[in-house]
């Protein structure tokens, strides 16, 4: 590749930044809507982890933040015979993407509902439950963009998630249905996340699982162990599982894991064959004092060899990422995404692509102010990928071989 910068990735930074300026003029004016409170840490074990994003804010779905939930939620019913409200809320919102090198198949330019959904839960007393009900998409970054039609006929259908709990006592409970994974330090949908795309390591984790899992709480400590289906193949032959240590109210470590302790023979779209077939470890670290929230961690996956599988050596792929979020004010903040992932093996012994070709590699920046203002938020991000290391006719560009792509993608919406 020519080491020109393209006219088009000088025209996606202009834009960017300019929208950028905008939103952040908006720091010394914005008037507060919603109180100032840092978002929970980046972690899958909510009994430790989670906070409440205002005085009364649902700690489901999870938000890590700077987006919060509304803090004065829907009740659709005051008592349940089990005790407790039931409420309704949900997230309407937009996007446009605008991106550079983009592959066959995709578009240079897409404008879509990033989510269409409606949220049925119930946080209290001895039966508890989540249902999300409605359109979404996974926007990524190095990955073809999926619109959410696509995306909710290819995935997990118009309910992707909904699970019932049965929580006993304040330190056990155990649920089960469709499930947010407990993997990874990024969840599923755009307004759940710091950054509008996800990352290229979230591109290995499991994203929603059926099965069923146990949490328990001991003091500062917080586990989860869960039998399920993986990456949604409907065989349930993996075990995931997180531990959380809340160190102190700035502070939480956390690891995530999970592995197929069987195989797998299906591939779709949202059971990708040699993830479904991978076992995945990370390590989350999570800073969070106001104005910051920084989360690094680091992921190692491995594919096993498997003749029957016809996966003729075995590949593995490790990478960090560094994710923070500086609060300005109780309107306006700045998030960032820098990080690295590499993979093992090569065309000639046969290992599996995991990320763009045997062997190969890449890094990706991701910048994304937003501007909230009661449940209205606007933000808009600039993202670039650059393999590093990459197969003809895995990476970029209509023949697979331009080696970076950006993006400027825009989003707004509600979070009632």
């Amino acid at each position: 590749m020519s080491g020109t910068r393209p006219a088009a990735l000088d025209l996606v930074a202009v834009a960017s930044l300019a929208c950028a300026g905008w939103q952040l003029g908006f720091v010394a004016t914005a008037s507060a809507q919603q109180p100032l409170v840092p978002p929970p840490p980046a972690e899958a074990a909510p009994p430790a982890a989670e906070a409440p994003a205002g005085p009364t804010a649902l700690t489901t779905p999870a938000m890590t933040g700077p987006l919060v939930a509304n803090p004065n939620p829907i009740v659709a019913l005051e008592e349940d015979p089990f005790g407790g409200k039931i409420y309704v809320g949900g997230a309407v919102t937009g996007l446009g993407l605008f991106q550079t090198n983009h592959i066959i198949g995709d578009r240079a330019v897409h404008g879509d509902a990033s989510n269409a959904q409606v949220f049925f839960q119930k946080t209290e007393g001895l039966f508890q439950f989540l249902t999300q009900i409605g359109a979404y998409s996974f926007p990524s970054v190095g990955a073809p963009y999926i619109s959410s039609g696509r995306t909710v006929g290819d995935f997990f259908g118009p309910v992707p998630v909904a699970y019932g709990k049965i929580q006993p006592t304040e330190e056990f409970s155990i649920q089960g249905g469709k499930l947010p994974t407990l993997i990874g330090a990024e969840y599923a949908f755009t307004f759940q996340n710091m950054n509008i795309e996800r990352g290229l390591l979230w591109n290995q984790e499991p994203i929603v699982s059926r099965g069923v899992q146990g949490n328990y709480t001991l003091g500062p400590l917080a586990f989860s162990l869960s039998l399920n289906d993986g990456f949604y193949s409907n065989r349930y032959n993996w075990i995931s599982g997180s531990a959380a240590w809340t160190i102190n109210k700035e502070n939480t470590l956390s690891v995530t894991a999970g592995g197929n302790v069987g195989t797998t023979a299906k591939s779709t779209l949202a059971t990708p064959f040699f993830q479904n077939n991978s076992e995945i470890v990370d390590v989350i670290y999570t800073y969070n004092s106001a104005p910051w929230t920084i989360t690094p961690y680091f992921q190692y996956t491995n594919v096993p060899k498997d003749a029957k599988l016809g996966i003729a050596h075995e590949a593995s792929t490790y990478g960090g990422a560094i994710l923070a979020s500086y609060q300005f004010n109780e309107n306006v903040s700045l998030a960032g995404r820098a990080e690295y992932i590499g993979s093992t093996g090569s065309v000639a012994n046969g290992a599996p692509s995991l990320i763009y070709g045997p062997g190969s590699s890449a890094f990706s920046l991701t910048l994304t102010p937003t501007y909230q203002y009661g449940i209205f938020f606007l933000r808009d991000e600039l993202s670039y990928v650059q393999a590093t290391s990459f197969t003809p006719g895995f990476a970029f560009g209509h023949a697979g071989k331009t080696r970076s792509q950006a993006r400027l993608v825009l989003e707004a919406g509600i979070i009632f």
